[in-house]
């Protein structure tokens, strides 16, 4: 007698969170394209350049 609302939870459980990682994914892709959209427009001068290379010499 309880089976079948149990079921339907989680059915609903299941298909909530199916819901969720795919809005995820699409958010991540779409905030990933929007970024690569606006690198170009963005210009570095040498002397940030410079800088990005010391920064990572650093780390190593």
């Amino acid at each position: 007698m309880v089976m079948w609302p149990t079921l339907a939870l989680l059915g609903f459980l299941a298909l909530t969170a199916l819901v969720i990682a795919m809005g995820t994914q699409s958010t991540a892709r779409y905030e990933a394209e929007k970024r690569a959209a606006s690198a170009p427009r963005t210009r570095s001068t040498a002397v940030e350049a410079a800088r990005g290379t010391a920064t990572v010499t650093a780390v190593l």
